[in-house]
């Protein structure tokens, strides 16, 4: 790649990764206001499903979501009933994040909807893996720790 192609717009993996975060949100969008929530919210939803009874800071980082944006965001899921936070008695210091009875019922109107969105993509299911398998190597490379040679 020349000079001058480096930074063009469209030579960018960082903007296609965020544009197509964006889009990918705009598909689930109809899905989530049926069930009253938002992008966020479901993917927390998501960590909870698979490990119900964490604290926020293993919540935070399952999330790679900082205590500034956790904490509106599981007030907002509290009030809609979905989530209870609680001390931890073990370590006041500690709130856990548990899902209540609609939350855990939320799953199930939830289950199609990997399916749906991989559907409306237009890849295959061999194509969406290989991107799924691509992008969680990128995170992983990112999330290492700096090695200083």
């Amino acid at each position: 790649m020349n000079r001058d192609d480096i930074l063009k717009l469209d030579n960018q993996i960082c903007f296609a990764v965020y544009a197509c975060s964006r889009e990918i949100t705009k598909l689930y969008r109809p899905y989530l206001d049926e069930m009253g929530i938002t992008y966020t919210q479901y993917v927390t939803l998501l960590a909870l499903w698979e490990e119900d009874d964490m604290t926020v800071k293993r919540l935070g980082e399952r999330l790679y979501l900082d205590s500034g944006t956790l904490t509106p965001l599981l007030k907002k899921l509290e009030a809609a009933g979905l989530v209870e936070r609680i001390r931890d008695p073990r370590d006041e210091r500690n709130v856990r994040i548990r899902l209540t009875g609609p939350g855990v019922r939320l799953k199930e109107q939830a289950s199609g909807l990997p399916g749906r969105i991989v559907s409306r993509t237009g890849l295959s299911g061999e194509q969406a893996q290989s991107l799924h398998a691509g992008l969680n190597a990128l995170l992983r490379n990112i999330h290492q720790p700096t090695r200083e040679e």
